[in-house]
């Protein structure tokens, strides 16, 4: 498909990122951009699955939540269990008392894009696929303008780029923006750094509280963390789409790999993910009878990846290369999955940038030279946030990381066993529960 020769806005990406700022470019009244992505329609994978409170806010404040309000699962709680017992949880009704929508939501991240892409449509926008961006270069007559080149020999001149191009950003790249973790290069070696997540049914069902959709488990077991979500049917069709259809209730399950494993396999197959869930999974889903009475073994792989759960962060992301060229999600920052944070703090950044952009278009039209201050202030806003966000993880991922192992000669027990006794008590405590969920929310740092 032939792409314009001229835009205002061009936005790179189609994940949740690009199309939150499509869908706050049309609320603001900005018509005049294209956005394109380089994957043909129906190549993304599932990957993240819970959209806290302060991003669904943001989602509302464009008119952009109801067609996800409508398809996900409400959350109820986050519960921290060992293989056989609860530790802590996470409830979030007490958010109601700071909003309208006291609950995570649980929903792939494709059934995610499918929706918002749906949304934009509704609207009169179409992603242009696929179209990679292989250049960009200011334009000759015009010093506000960058002319951007396809792979297909195509051209666009904008005035505004906006990269949500994922982690491997083009846009980043060929902007020549730096990318590093914020702590530097030095990684401890006991952290969780490789991981795994696959979409599994079982056969026979599990049973048991931690099968019950509407509550998201993580247990820690040996120095590791494992999280099982269950969907029920709510997504079997966007999930199976490119594969085996099931009528089963499907499971997102998600793990660290210890390095010592070594590296895990590019898709693992389902035997990988088996024995995987039998050595470090809550004991409800295991296929051995010595920790479940009712053994379950994964019946379906629907899908799986790998992934690493390093840090990092552009240098700056906002700049002018004739355009101002912005970077949005994980074009610039990646961090952690521990806390679901990631794909939030993406369509966050990408609708409060929209609106600053649109700002600065309806400025430079009474005057064409206008500063950058408004670009700048939310950029630097967007930055300062994503580096709270990357410490949070870390945190997160640190406690996550302890091992049963002793201390000490002098000290018997072990400091995992004492995170989980204080978690024990801890959750006892309603204010301590409201404070995390506050934490988890995002409402203390949108």
């Amino acid at each position: 498909m032939s792409l314009p020769e001229n835009t205002t806005v061009l936005i790179v990406g189609a994940g949740p990122a690009g199309l939150t700022a499509a869908l706050s470019l049309v609320h603001h009244r900005c018509h005049d951009f294209v956005i394109v992505d380089a994957v043909v329609e129906g190549q993304n994978s599932s990957r993240a699955i819970t959209i806290h409170c302060a991003t669904i806010e943001a989602l509302a404040s464009i008119n952009a939540a109801d067609p996800i309000l409508s398809r996900a699962i409400k959350g109820k709680s986050i519960r921290i269990t060992s293989r056989n017992s609860n530790i802590f949880e996470a409830k979030f009704d007490p958010l109601k008392k700071h909003s309208a929508h006291p609950y995570a939501l649980y929903i792939p991240q494709n059934v995610t894009e499918l929706v918002l892409g749906q949304k934009l449509e509704s609207l009169g926008v179409r992603v242009q696929r696929p179209h990679r961006v292989v250049g960009m270069k200011p334009n000759e007559k015009d010093s506000r303008i960058t002319d951007v080149s396809f792979e297909d020999g195509q051209l666009i001149r904008a005035r505004y780029i906006i990269g949500a191009d994922g982690a491997r950003s083009i846009i980043r790249t060929i902007a020549g923006i730096g990318f590093s973790d914020p702590q530097g290069t030095n990684q401890r070696d006991d952290l969780l750094t490789q991981a795994v997540a696959a979409d599994v049914t079982f056969e026979p069902e599990p049973v048991g509280p931690l099968s019950f959709e509407g509550h998201l488990n993580g247990t820690v077991f040996s120095g590791n963390f494992f999280l099982l979500t269950p969907f029920g049917k709510h997504f079997n069709a966007e999930l199976t789409r490119d594969g085996e259809p099931t009528t089963k209730p499907v499971f997102r399950v998600g793990f660290a790999v210890p390095v010592e494993n070594g590296e895990p396999p590019h898709a693992p197959p389902k035997e990988y993910i088996q024995d995987m869930i039998d050595t470090y999974g809550p004991a409800c889903i295991t296929s051995n009878p010595s920790l479940n009475p009712t053994p379950v073994k994964v019946d379906q792989l629907v899908w799986s990846t790998r992934f690493r759960t390093h840090s990092g962060i552009a240098d700056c992301t906002f700049m002018r290369l004739g355009a101002a060229i912005f970077l949005v999600g994980d074009a610039a920052h990646i961090h952690s999955p521990m806390g679901g944070q990631g794909m939030n703090l993406a369509i966050r950044d990408a609708i409060f940038l929209a609106e600053a952009v649109t700002k600065h278009i309806k400025m430079s039209v009474e005057n064409p030279d206008v500063d950058d201050t408004i670009l700048q202030e939310i950029a630097d806003a967007r930055h300062a946030r994503a580096l709270e966000i990357i410490g949070f993880s870390k945190t997160l991922l640190e406690l996550a990381s302890l091992t049963y192992e002793s201390y000490a000669w002098w000290m018997p027990c072990s400091v995992a066993s004492i995170r989980d006794v204080i978690l024990r008590i801890l959750g006892k405590f309603d204010f301590v529960q409201s404070k995390v969920a506050w934490g988890l929310s995002g409402l203390g740092r949108r």
